[in-house]
């Protein structure tokens, strides 16, 4: 990871410069180094550790006790407070669920994520914890300040949560809507489409979930195959206006006369001509 500047410190900690270094200076709370031109640079272990002790600012303990603890007993407060307090503040679980991925602490960031779910259950914590530790995880990742393996450390086990939660729901009535899921070839960001899969199965729609990377041919049998009532898929990568209308307009040809259902990349999406039965889902509370 690279060094990190005292703003992109405040970015993605929520806290200001002014406090940061209000809190170096008192408390000597992080340790940054020096350029030559005398600029602060922060590393991945101070916005871990300062990620820590903004997750406990609202407990019994004062900044300044904090500021000077170790980062093991940060790290121990932490476990303690998410395991006894009732308090489901989405911010304070993405700060701390970023620290977790950043150290490949599978068992940390397993607790939290489990813990939001226990309290207000898998759609509530996608929709209020995960869709923004993926946002934030994103601008992280654009911005060089998280390694392409932690973010796929962190992708994988939300992938494999909501696996576990689709697998866990009853099985829709035989009449229910039937709806085809698919990612477009070379489409591999897979989140999205699994959330908008249990959300379907939560609602005992019927749901073929073909995945990611699928060719338009594969398209094509499974549609003639399944006859759906309705597609859903996500347009994740940064491509040419003009080529996604084809391939839209492609997915088209192949299912006329039913609903299309498109999300994903807003820049790319908003371009595109619709016709009156495909619809932009804009956000998750359109989907």
């Amino acid at each position: 990871m690279n060094r990190l500047s005292i703003a992109q410190l405040a970015q993605f900690s929520g806290i200001k410069p002014h406090t940061i270094r209000i809190w170096e200076q008192r408390y000597n709370a992080l340790s940054p180094e020096r350029t030559e031109g005398n600029t602060r640079t922060y590393s991945g272990n101070d916005l871990r550790r300062l990620l820590n002790i903004v997750g406990l600012l609202d407990t019994k303990y004062r900044v300044s006790d904090l500021c000077v603890m170790s980062d093991e007993n940060l790290q121990q407060l932490i476990r303690q407070h998410y395991l006894e307090t009732e308090d489901t503040d989405s911010q304070k679980y993405v700060l701390q669920l970023i620290a977790a991925g950043l150290e490949f602490n599978q068992e940390e960031f397993e607790t939290i994520l489990n813990l939001c779910i226990e309290k207000v259950g898998v759609e509530a914590t996608f929709k209020e914890v995960v869709y923004p530790l993926l946002q934030r995880v994103g601008m992280m990742w654009a911005a060089d300040l998280m390694p392409p393996a932690q973010e796929h450390f962190i992708s994988n086990i939300i992938r494999q949560k909501l696996l576990v939660a689709v697998d866990s729901l009853p099985e829709p009535k035989y009449d229910s809507n039937k709806w085809l899921l698919f990612l477009a070839e070379d489409e591999y960001h897979e989140i999205a489409l699994l959330f908008g899969h249990y959300l379907l199965r939560l609602r005992g729609e019927n749901v073929i979930y073909l995945g990611t990377n699928v060719p338009l041919n594969t398209l094509q049998q499974a549609i003639n195959t399944i006859s759906p009532d309705d597609l859903l898929t996500f347009f994740i990568k940064s491509n040419f206006s003009e080529d996604q209308q084809l391939y839209l307009n492609s997915i088209r040809n192949c299912f006329p006369n039913g609903n299309i259902y498109i999300s994903g990349n807003e820049k790319l999406i908003s371009t595109l001509i619709l016709d009156s039965q495909t619809q932009w889902l804009q956000n998750i509370e359109d989907l």
